[in-house]
């Protein structure tokens, strides 16, 4: 049985380059400026909106192997003008990684070291343990993924509209263009998933899940590997009366090549494949 995972939780006071989260009366002033220019509706469309008061999010970071990128992330993720706590999870990297985010010290971070390396979804399980913030968001450690798209990911559930939101990569954003037969594979994926979930998904392999901490606290999350993804979305389906809400957001999306570090490959879209079916009809 592998040992339990170490964690090292940092927590330093240091003043915050961002309005929504050190001057409140330059954040409603500055806001203000901005919806007499464009209109309010112009703004909430931009995902220019106030923040609750007390509000935070979680950003949870699985970690493998991703010393080019790591950093640049993290500057990316704390850059974003919202509330939040940020929880990363190295699984068991040799390449460097647990040496840059050992540097990182001085920042508002949590980091999580896994005694071996187990995949992606177990190191979600184990960042969600720590999760304290009203609304969790899944980051991939590369910089596939923009983190200065979570104002709008999260306002459809600040808007009390969703419960959950999926950042899709096929309603509408820019996106680089690369592997055929990896976009194939994920229309396949997520019509499967759809067909046993009776939801309009457009991308269920996306990595940008969004959703209230309860809605994950009611999980028994079980897949280890990238199975996450069906995993999740077939559980969230199976919630009913009331059921929960689901929205799609369009996000852009960097994808990178396998000389750039991509790791998802067939053996994990078999993995999918059988995920969906698995939890839909079994826990």
């Amino acid at each position: 049985m592998a040992a339990q995972a170490n964690n090292t939780s940092v927590q330093v006071d240091r003043p915050h380059a961002c309005l929504h989260e050190s001057n409140g009366l330059a954040r409603d002033d500055l806001l203000r400026q901005v919806q007499q220019l464009l209109g309010e509706g112009a703004c909430r469309q931009l995902g220019l909106y106030p923040i609750p008061a007390g509000f935070k999010l979680s950003v949870v970071i699985p970690v493998y192997n991703e010393q080019p990128w790591i950093a640049r992330l993290l500057q990316r993720v704390q850059a974003v003008p919202i509330p939040k706590e940020i929880i990363i999870v190295d699984d068991c990297s040799t390449d460097g990684t647990r040496a840059i985010l050992e540097r990182l010290k001085e920042d508002l971070i949590r980091v999580v070291y896994q005694p071996v390396n187990r995949g992606k979804g177990a190191a979600l399980r184990e960042g969600i343990k720590y999760a304290t913030g009203d609304v969790i968001v899944v980051q991939d450690a590369d910089l596939e993924y923009d983190p200065a798209e979570y104002p709008r990911l999260i306002q459809p559930i600040l808007d009390n509209r969703a419960d959950v939101v999926y950042g899709s990569r096929f309603i509408g954003d820019s996106h680089r263009v690369l592997y055929y037969w990896h976009s194939v594979a994920n229309t396949l994926l997520t019509t499967l998933s759809n067909m046993f979930t009776n939801l309009n998904l457009t991308d269920m392999e996306t990595c940008y899940k969004v959703f209230r901490r309860e809605v994950l606290q009611g999980l028994t999350l079980k897949s280890d590997r990238f199975g996450f993804e069906p995993e999740v979305t077939a559980k969230i389906a199976k919630k009913k009366n009331p059921p929960w809400r689901i929205y799609e957001i369009p996000i852009s999306y960097s994808g990178r090549t396998y000389e750039e570090g991509k790791k998802i490959g067939l053996k994990d879209a078999f993995q999918a494949f059988f995920c969906i079916v698995r939890y839909w009809l079994a826990n």
